[in-house]
C-alpha cells in the first residue's frame, strides 16, 4: 500500500473520532464539521511528506481546534458564536493546547455521529451525503463525483442538512432508548443506500461506483465493532460482503453488465465469501431474524452454488416468503417471482408481477420491465420478451443496464433482413 493511501485510510478512521472530541467540547456541528474538513485536508497534503506524528488523532483535535477559532474570528456578523465558544474554552487555552493531552481524544463517537447524521428531519440524499462526509470523512467533491451531481450542489445538500439539525437543536450524544432502535434502523438504512449505489449506479457511464461500496462496507464494519450483538448490524454486514464478493464478474471487459446466471463464478471473490458465510452463520441462530439477515442468508445460497444450476432455489423461495412476512416491499416481491418462476414455472412467476402492475412505484420501473422479459424468454415468447426489453431498456438510467437489456432486445428479434443493392456495371 502506497504512502498516500495509507495516510487517507488512516485519515477516515479518524475523521468521525476527531469530529466527536470537537462537538463535545465546542457544540456547534457545523462549525466544527467545516473544521475538522479543512483538519483532514492539511493532514493530507503534509503528511505523506513529512511523517505521521506520534499522535495523529491527537494532531487533528488540535488543528481542527485551531481552524475552528479562525472560522469564529472570520464571522464576524456572526459574533455570538466567538463569544459561546469563548465563554465555553478561553482562546489563548484553545490556541495553546496540546492534543496529546486531550483526555477524550480518543474517544470515539462514531456511533452517536452516525445517529446524528441520520436525523429523522433529514431527508434520505440528506443523510447519506452528510454520513459520507462527517463520518466517512470523505470530501465534497468526492461525494458529488460519486453520485454523478455538481460539487456545488452536493456543497448546498451539506450545508442545509447541517441547518437542519442546528435548527433542531439535537446534539451530539445517543438518543432516548425509546427511539434508539428507530434511529438505527435509519442508520442501517442509509449504509445499505450507499452500498446498493456503488453496486449499481442509477446513472452515469459506469454500472458500479466501487468506492461508494467500499466505503459502506468500511463503516457498517465501524458499526459492526461498536454493536458486535446486534444480530441485523451483523447481517447488513454479511449482506454487503457476500453481494460485493461478485462485483469483478459483474462487468465484461467492455464495462458492460454480467447477469448473475451468466458470470464467471471463478472471479468471485472466495475471501469475501467465507467472511459473509460465516457471519451470516453465526448470527441466524442467535435470536429473531430480520430483514437484513435474511437478505444475507439469500446471498449465501447464491454464492455457494458451484455453478448456476446447482443453485438451490427452493430454498431461496422460502427464505423470500419469509423476507416478505418481515419486510414487504415491491422490491422483494419482484425478486420473489423471478424465485417462483425458477421453482414453479416462468407462468407462475408472471402472475405473481402482475401484483406489481398497480403499484406506483414499480408500474413502469425498468427492474418490473426487464423481469418480465426474463419470464416471458423463458416460455419462449419471444416477441413480446424482445418488446419488454426495449421498454426496459428506454426506462434504465444506467447506460450499462440500457445497453444490456436493448442487446437482449436485439438478439431476441433481430433486424430484418435488408438485400444489399446491385452493383452498377
Amino acid at each position: 500500500m502506497s504512502v498516500e493511501h495509507g495516510v487517507e485510510d488512516l485519515l477516515r478512521e479518524l475523521a468521525p473520532q476527531v469530529l466527536g472530541a470537537l462537538v463535545r467540547r465546542y457544540g456547534s456541528f457545523d462549525m466544527c464539521e467545516d473544521a475538522v474538513q479543512e483538519a483532514l485536508l492539511a493532514a493530507a497534503l503534509q503528511w505523506p511528506a513529512e511523517g505521521e506524528p506520534d499522535n495523529p488523532g491527537g494532531w487533528l483535535v488540535t488543528v481542527a481546534s485551531r481552524k475552528l477559532v479562525d472560522q469564529v474570528r472570520s464571522e464576524t456578523a456572526r459574533r455570538h458564536r466567538e463569544e459561546r465558544i469563548a465563554l465555553s474554552t478561553p482562546q489563548a487555552e484553545l490556541l495553546s493546547h496540546s492534543a496529546d493531552a486531550e483526555p477524550d481524544a480518543d474517544r470515539d463517537d462514531s456511533l452517536a455521529l452516525l445517529y446524528l447524521c441520520c436525523h429523522p428531519a433529514l431527508s434520505s440524499p440528506s443523510r447519506i451525503a452528510l454520513t459520507l462526509r462527517a463520518v466517512g470523512g470523505l470530501t465534497t467533491a468526492h461525494i458529488a463525483a460519486a453520485f454523478l451531481v455538481p460539487e456545488a450542489t452536493m456543497a448546498q445538500r451539506i450545508s442545509r442538512a447541517k441547518q437542519t439539525i442546528k435548527a433542531s437543536g439535537t446534539g451530539l450524544g445517543m438518543p432516548e432508548a425509546a427511539d434508539r432502535a428507530d434511529r438505527l434502523g435509519e442508520v442501517l438504512h442509509v449504509l445499505y443506500l450507499v452500498f446498493n449505489e456503488g453496486y449499481t449506479t442509477t446513472d452515469g457511464a459506469d454500472l458500479t461506483a466501487p468506492a461508494l461500496s467500499a466505503e459502506a462496507i468500511r463503516l457498517t464494519r465501524m458499526l459492526h465493532r461498536l454493536l458486535p450483538d446486534d444480530g441485523e448490524v451483523a447481517g447488513l454486514l454479511a449482506l454487503m460482503l457476500l453481494t460485493d464478493a461478485r462485483r469483478p464478474a459483474r462487468t465484461g471487459p467492455d464495462g458492460d453488465l454480467v447477469p448473475l446466471a451468466e458470470q464467471d463464478r471463478g472471479r468471485w471473490d472466495r475471501r469475501l465469501i467465507t467472511e459473509g458465510v460465516d457471519m451470516i452463520t453465526r448470527t441466524l441462530p442467535r435470536g429473531q431474524v430480520g430483514p437484513y439477515q435474511l437478505q444475507a442468508a439469500i446471498a449465501a445460497v447464491h454464492d455457494e452454488a458451484e455453478h448456476v444450476d446447482a443453485t438451490d432455489w427452493p430454498q431461496i423461495l422460502a427464505l423470500y416468503e419469509l423476507l416478505e412476512q418481515a419486510a414487504p416491499n415491491p422490491v422483494v416481491t419482484l425478486n420473489r417471482a423471478v424465485a417462483v418462476a425458477m421453482v414453479h414455472g416462468p407462468s407462475a412467476g408472471l402472475d405473481l408481477l402482475t401484483t406489481l402492475e398497480s403499484d406506483k412505484r414499480m408500474a413502469r420501473h425498468h427492474r418490473l420491465l426487464a423481469t418480465r422479459a426474463h419470464l416471458l424468454e423463458m416460455l419462449g415468447e419471444h416477441d413480446a420478451a424482445a418488446h419488454a426489453y426495449r421498454d426496459a431498456a428506454r426506462r434504465a438510467t444506467s447506460a450499462p443496464e440500457r445497453r444490456h437489456l436493448a442487446s437482449r432486445a436485439a438478439r431476441l428479434a433481430p433486424a430484418p433482413h435488408r438485400p444489399t443493392a446491385l452493383p452498377s456495371t
